[in-house]
This record gives structure tokens, C-alpha cells and sequence, in this order.
């Protein structure tokens, strides 16, 4: 594969340059963990029911995710139910629980048929000083007693210390070398809480961790500055072997990070293939889109309904002459491949003539050429008066007016 890929892609050569790609340490296997069930559902004003957890879990197995965060089995009954329907199911993807680092969480989780914990501890100096009111002796006492009954029990534990992205190194590396010799770890959790890492911070903490301890790295960012995609990406191109991800974004402030856009910016710009089914995302987006009632920004990317199209003038004429030899030329990747539908040109305030003469063809009209010219000025001033684009209806009207 290469920047450009017929009928399916068309990106930067600098992309794929020798000196850019030799420099990415990326694993030979990485898995993909979405928490959209439960970091996700951590948004406020998120609630979804056990059938709607089962419902979305079976659509994550459909897309090819490595891994499924099925919730927190202590946070309620509905919960724990949930989880253990998705575990029996046996979809294929492996089924977390997310658990405190308690003993008593642990026999929950075994209860609720999973086979994979993410065991969660404040993972910072200051979240502990101020947040839980803990010594960091007590945290690492009860992260090894916690993680030598999930051992004891035969859970594969993620160690999830929390805010890990904004403890001094030298303490992040002390408590897991502590609790990795004292308790159980099977990989270890880089955990940006607050969406605070640049993706060249990111990369030097994962290589430090790499470098230190011989269990996987996983990589579980937030999205504060916006920084969580590319954070994440530049965490695995430095050797982490597990993203953590939510369909849509969706999580606790400005969201987690984004599955379709690690899924699909791996693939096209880092050569990376997942294993993804891209082709799904769209539809994944939709179904959690209409489970959680939090509906998708129009211009979001690879799922929002608008990123195929065009109102403005000159951008549609290029599309309309290009559309049917190489449409990708006007654009960065087919629609098919995220399962999208095919651009379309809108009708405002910024259209030109082929916009014009698109909706003119698709609505089975025969203007002249003086009608074309005085429908665009009227759609302008309708627009332009309305503040937004037209729909079919208000411009059928235009056309009965001239």
C-alpha cells in the first residue's frame, strides 16, 4: 500500500517517505480496546440500558474491535447484567471489566464471566494527595493485594493507574515496579486522564515504559486539546500495542479518543492496518448516536453526514468536472470506504453554477441559461435571508417563481 491507493485513497507522499516511516516503532500486532460502554458512557448524560450495551457490543464485535470495555460491574446491577450477557455471548472480541483495586471488585468481575480486568488506581502524587486523600503507600499497598486476588482468580490485569500522564516519571516508575514485583501485571496502562499530553510527550513516556518493564503497553488518552488522536497515534508508533477508544469520541468532558479516526487515519496515513472494518464505522456511529441521544457534529471526522459535499462555487465546479474520471482528486479518501454516501453539491449563499444546474438535472427541470443565472440570485438572497443552505423544497419554489 501507498499515499494513493485507486478507488480507495489519495494522501501526502511526504506520508510514506523513507525518512518519515523508518522513524515509527509500531508493534507487529495492535489491539484495539473500545470503552464506549463504559468510558464512554461516563459522558454526562449518557444512560445506556443492558439491552443497549449487549446491542452496541455485538455491533463492536461486527467491526472488528480487538477488545470490548463492557462497564464497571460495582456501578450497578444493570451493569454487572450487562457485562455478563456480553461475556456469554462469546462475539470474539476479549471482554474487560473495569474494576477499583479491591479484592471484592475483583471476585465481581470473575462473577460476571470475564476473563480481563482494567484495575484503576490514581496514578499521580497529586491525585492521590488531593483527590483520594491516600499515601502512595496505601495505593500501592492496595494495588498488590488487589492484583494478586485477580491473579489468584486467573484475570489478566491491565494496570490502569489514573492521571499517569502527570506523575513525575520517577514516581509513575517506582509504584509499577512495586506493584508489578509485589502483585500482578499483565500490561500496564498509560492513562492522560485530562488530555494533557502533546503526542512527542506521549512518545517519551511510552519508550520510558517500554524500556522499563516488559509487559505491554496500552494507551488510554483523553481529548482535552484535541490532541487525543494524534497523542495516541504517536503512543503507538513508539511501541504501545493497545489503544483505548470510544465510538464517536464520546467520554467524560471533550470526549475520549475517537475509534473511526485511529482506525482509519492508521490505515491511510501510517500504512497501519487494524483490522478494522472500515466500511462500518459510519454505521457504528449512527447506532451509537441514536442509543446515547448525543447526535453527531455534521462536520465530525469520517462520520459526520456533511464531510462529503460542497456549497461553494468554485470547489463544486472542480467536483462536477472531476466526479466520474477521479473523484479523488477533490477528495482525501472514497466515501465507500467508511461507509458513506457520495457528495453532494448544497444550494446557498456561496453557490455557483454547477450547484445550479446539479439540482436543476436532479429534480427532472429545463431552464434556460437567463433562468439559471436569475434562480442563482434568488437562491443567494433566499440563503443569504435564511442563514443557512436550502433544501428541495424551498428551491422548487424558487424555479416555480422564475
Amino acid at each position: 500500500m501507498g499515499y494513493r491507493e485507486e478507488g480507495k485513497w489519495w494522501v501526502s507522499q511526504a506520508n510514506y517517505a523513507d525518512e518519515v516511516m523508518k522513524k515509527f516503532e509500531f508493534p507487529k500486532n495492535i489491539e484495539i480496546l473500545d470503552t464506549t460502554l463504559r468510558d464512554g458512557e461516563q459522558q454526562p448524560g449518557i444512560i445506556l440500558t443492558r439491552k443497549e450495551k449487549v446491542e452496541i457490543a455485538k455491533k463492536l464485535a461486527f467491526a472488528g474491535v480487538h477488545r470490548i470495555e463492557a462497564g464497571t460491574p460495582a456501578a450497578s446491577q444493570e451493569d454487572a447484567d450487562a457485562i455478563k450477557e456480553i461475556a456469554e455471548l462469546n462475539l470474539g472480541p476479549k471482554i474487560f471489566a473495569f474494576v477499583r483495586n479491591t479484592p471484592d471488585d475483583m471476585k465481581l468481575a470473575k462473577e460476571c464471566g470475564v476473563n480481563h480486568v482494567l484495575a484503576e488506581i490514581p496514578g499521580s502524587e497529586h491525585l492521590l494527595k488531593f483527590g483520594k486523600k491516600w499515601s502512595p503507600e496505601r495505593a500501592i499497598k492496595a494495588a498488590i493485594e488487589a492484583t494478586q486476588a485477580a491473579k489468584e482468580l486467573g484475570l489478566y490485569v491491565t494496570f490502569f493507574p489514573a492521571d499517569s500522564s502527570r506523575a513525575s516519571l520517577d514516581f509513575l516508575m517506582d509504584a509499577v515496579h512495586q506493584i508489578s514485583e509485589g502483585g500482578h501485571m499483565d500490561s500496564l496502562a498509560l492513562v492522560d486522564t485530562f488530555g494533557c499530553y502533546s503526542p512527542e510527550g506521549a512518545a517519551y513516556t511510552v519508550r520510558k515504559l517500554k524500556n522499563a518493564f516488559s509487559v505491554p503497553i496500552e494507551v488510554h488518552f483523553h481529548n482535552d486539546f484535541g490532541m487525543g488522536t494524534a497523542s495516541t497515534i504517536a503512543g503507538l508508533a513508539a511501541g504501545a500495542e493497545v489503544a483505548h477508544v470510544t465510538v464517536n469520541g464520546i467520554g467524560e468532558r471533550t470526549g475520549s479518543v475517537s475509534l473511526e479516526q485511529v482506525a482509519l487515519a492508521l490505515r491511510v496515513l501510517y500504512d497501519y492496518d487494524t483490522g478494522i472494518k472500515l466500511d462500518s464505522l459510519k454505521d457504528l456511529s449512527n447506532f451509537v448516536a441514536e442509543k446515547t441521544g448525543y447526535d453527531i457534529y455534521p462536520t465530525q471526522p469520517v462520520v459526520g453526514d456533511r464531510i462529503f459535499g460542497w456549497e461553494t462555487g468554485m470547489p463544486s465546479s472542480l467536483w462536477a468536472n472531476c466526479k466520474d474520471e477521479e473523484p479523488l482528486a477533490m477528495l482525501p479518501y472514497l466515501w465507500t470506504l467508511t461507509g458513506q454516501t457520495e457528495p453532494k453539491l448544497y444550494l446557498g449563499k456561496k453557490s455557483g453554477k454547477d450547484n445550479i444546474k446539479s439540482w436543476i438535472k436532479e429534480n427532472n427541470l429545463t431552464l434556460s441559461e437567463e433562468q439559471e443565472k436569475i434562480l442563482l440570485a434568488k437562491v443567494k438572497d433566499l440563503s443569504l435571508k435564511l442563514k443557512r443552505d436550502l433544501n428541495n423544497e424551498e428551491f422548487i419554489q424558487l424555479t416555480k417563481e422564475v
